[in-house]
């Protein structure tokens, strides 16, 4: 995916940007009240990137802080992986001018996976655990009970399909989830949001990208694939991720094959399913 922001389009603060801002922050505010994301006297702490994606998301964040009715503190967190040219003084600079508590954290994993990753195969697996365990870690030093991540509606339809094409799974990212350890709860506040609007956003607010070089170049990512699939979709039938996204929350297991989320063979006569009893389902 590629996060370099493209020209603007429309100017800050017009009627145009305040809308789609008030919109956003709306469905931020909504994902997290509908999964109690944010609870009075948490610590948050927010992955930046550098993408846009993130950036959205501190900045929203860091908006209903301000009219919230809990308390809760905000720490920036950026993982320096060590990429060639990366212009480690971008984020500090813009998290100093804009008065917001941050830690940047170096560690060379860049090195570690091209190291251990063949040339020309995906590095997005092993990058991920590496991260991860930094991301824990570090969490656990700034005091941080929340980690909060940039995901969108669209990483999340988009994992769907992965795990059903690939992994033989009815799996996508929860907006919500414990760590193993149980020590952290990791957030996805932008559930609900569209990364077409977070990258309007994004141009609107003029964030200063840093695009990953690491994997950005990997074209063949079957996460890329994917999302050209659904994006040819929303062409031809508009409006369709949205209803993919709405069927992910409205799950009926006894119109699936999983005996361990529905119990299909203890039956009751007489028993009435929750889904209902359409045998003959008309065609959508």
């Amino acid at each position: 995916m590629n996060d370099i922001v493209q020209p603007v389009h429309f100017k800050r603060h017009s009627t145009n940007f305040n809308r789609l801002k008030g919109g956003l922050e709306h469905q931020v505010g909504m994902a997290i009240a509908d999964f109690n994301m944010i609870e009075h006297g948490d610590s948050v702490m927010v992955c930046l990137s550098g993408g846009k994606d993130s950036y959205t998301l501190l900045d929203i964040l860091l908006t209903l802080r301000k009219r919230a009715p809990v308390d809760f503190r905000i720490v920036a967190m950026n993982l320096d992986q060590k990429q060639p040219g990366f212009p480690a003084e971008v984020l500090p600079n813009y998290l100093k001018s804009q008065g917001i508590e941050y830690h940047i954290e170096t560690q060379d994993t860049y090195s570690i996976v091209k190291q251990k990753i063949p040339e020309g195969k995906t590095t997005c697996s092993l990058c991920s655990r590496l991260r991860r365990g930094i991301i824990y870690r570090v969490a656990r030093e700034l005091g941080a009970n929340k980690i909060a991540l940039g995901h969108h509606r669209d990483d999340m339809i988009e994992t769907l399909f992965l795990n059903l094409f690939f992994g033989g799974k009815l799996k996508a990212m929860p907006p919500k989830l414990i760590t193993d350890k149980g020590d952290h709860i990791v957030i996805r506040p932008l559930a609900y949001c569209a990364e077409k609007d977070i990258a309007r956003y994004a141009r609107g607010m003029a964030f200063p990208i840093i695009p990953c070089n690491l994997c950005g170049a990997q074209e063949n990512l079957q996460r890329q694939n994917i999302k050209e699939m659904l994006a040819a979709w929303e062409r031809e039938y508009p409006g369709r991720s949205r209803t993919i996204f709405t069927a992910m929350q409205n799950i009926a297991p006894s119109h699936l094959l999983d005996s361990e989320l529905f119990d299909f063979n203890n039956f009751v006569f007489g028993q009435i399913q929750a889904e209902s009893d359409m045998v003959f389902d008309q065609e959508a």
